[in-house]
């Protein structure tokens, strides 16, 4: 944290920026078909820029580019170690521009520049080179067949995929569809959230001007009835990757069943509980780790602790370490690193915020500050998926109603467990029915482990590691017969 700049210059910064307005597609900037549309800075309420959005002909333009670029190799059969290299190239140019693009993801989205600087833009150079180191070190397989055959496994690019992005991680959610999805040598087009498109578009100008050849990367801009669904309903996209809630990822399995059953990745809602039972040790522990987890990005993430499930015993003690720590996490402008808090993305998700707050917790304008309520398991704080800075409070009297409690949710994304006690942290991480358990701290894991949920909350594969790489393929078998023909007329 000790290069972050001043409110001050991050502002000199922003003024100097050069926004994108146009598409990406075939290599380029260029209009889309679209009606036009403003990009807001939610913590302000300004205009940033106005942006040439897409619909269905750019859709099927960029379709056909990406289809003419995949069949003609230049990517798709490329050597692995030359996609390696070109991804690489890719990194470098986004660290040169990181500062440029902390700030404009900081605009768009309202987010904190503390946590653009420090978390979205490193993690999303580390998760894009990860992938791109990984591609030249996967190996395919063969099968134990007998001595007059042999079978050979191998993976090869799905084709043209889809990538639908959420607004409130735009970079890395970015980052964990391209990263695998380029390194496999797919055609990818990318919907960006209509809130957040600003970074999108630069990063595939980037792409382009490392290497990445014209129709491999395209960025459309626009709402989901102009981009999301032509490209669900496309009969010549191979794929589609979506991150967002989780009754718009049931549209995308519709629009395959309406099609060509073009493959779905879905990585959708959550209400995720921290389960900290009665011998958690180190309470000024789970309340810090508590706190990151319910406030980080306003409670904006899907994979975000909205549940404390706790043993009534620990339950005042820990609620006062937690109610400390809050003193930290001051609401502002986003652009000023002292701030932990920005604002919400839009006045209609302020709208849907505030719905559950009491009025005097409502603050003003687009900055909620954090709350906390005490509720029973079936209020609606515990059950619907806020997706703001609200923690609520269950309390519990026994570990077997703590989990009981914990997996009474229609969602099953992450979890976390606080216990001193090994055997009874390992049988709740295998008991709560989520995707990630983790275990006396919060996390989502790292780039190296996969990434997905369990039950409305995911579908059709996982994010990070190298399971990422195996949704943006098909697996063919090649079978070869090692007998040979002319021995049956070998006769005497």
């Amino acid at each position: 944290m000790s290069d972050l700049l001043t409110l001050g210059e991050y502002q000199a910064i922003a003024a100097d920026l050069d926004l994108p307005r146009t598409a990406f597609i075939d290599g380029k900037f260029r209009a889309g078909s679209g009606a036009k549309f403003a990009t807001i800075n939610p913590a302000t309420g300004d205009d940033l820029v106005e942006i040439s959005g897409c619909n269905s002909d750019d859709v099927d333009f960029a379709v056909g580019k990406a289809r003419e670029a995949f069949d003609q190799g230049g990517w798709s059969k490329m050597h692995p170690s030359d996609r390696k290299d070109v991804l690489i190239r890719l990194c470098k140019l986004m660290t040169r521009n990181r500062r440029e693009l902390a700030v404009m993801e900081s605009l768009d989205s309202g987010k904190p520049i503390l946590d653009c600087e420090t978390i979205d833009v490193p993690e999303t150079i580390h998760c894009i080179k990860w992938h791109a180191e990984a591609v030249d070190k996967i190996y395919d397989q063969t099968a134990p067949t007998g001595d007059d055959s042999i079978s050979m496994i191998v993976r090869e690019p799905i084709g043209v995929v889809g990538a639908v992005l959420p607004w409130n991680f735009p970079l890395m959610m970015l980052a964990w569809k391209i990263g695998p999805a380029l390194a496999a040598g797919c055609s990818v087009i990318v919907k960006p959230a209509e809130q957040t498109s600003l970074t999108a578009l630069r990063v595939a100008e980037l792409a382009h001007e490392a290497g990445v050849p014209r129709g491999v990367l395209q960025v459309l801009p626009g709402d989901g009835p102009s981009v999301g669904e032509p490209l669900g309903m496309h009969m010549d996209v191979d794929m589609v990757s979506f991150t967002g809630s989780t009754e718009t990822g049931k549209r995308f399995l519709r629009y395959a069943a309406d099609s060509n059953l073009k493959k779905i990745v879905l990585e959708c809602g959550g209400k995720n509980p921290a389960v900290v039972f009665h011998d958690a040790e180190n309470l000024d522990h789970v309340a810090e780790h508590v706190v990151n987890a319910a406030f980080w990005n306003a409670g904006q993430n899907c994979s975000a602790t909205s549940r404390l499930i706790v043993h009534a015993t620990v339950k005042a003690p820990l609620l006062k370490r937690i109610e400390a720590r809050l003193r930290d996490w001051k609401v502002g402008d986003p652009l000023d690193p002292g701030n932990r808090i920005g604002a919400l993305i839009d006045a209609e998700h302020c709208n849907k915020v505030r719905s559950f707050l009491n009025k005097k917790d409502m603050g003003d304008g687009p900055f909620v500050s954090p709350v906390i309520y005490e509720v029973g398991a079936d209020d609606s704080k515990a059950k619907d998926e806020i997706f703001g800075p609200v923690l609520s409070v269950i309390e519990v009297a026994t570990n077997n109603e703590a989990i009981a409690v914990a997996n009474q949710t229609e969602y099953g994304l992450a979890a976390s467990v606080f216990t001193a006690n090994t055997r009874r942290a390992i049988r709740a991480a295998r008991d709560i029915r989520a995707g990630t358990v983790t275990v006396n701290c919060y996390g989502e894991g790292d780039i190296s482990t996969p990434f997905g949920g369990y039950k409305q909350s995911g579908f059709g594969g996982r994010d990070n590691g190298v399971h990422a790489h195996d949704q943006f393929t098909e697996l063919k078998t090649i079978w070869i017969d090692l007998t040979d023909p002319s021995e049956g007329d070998n006769v005497g």
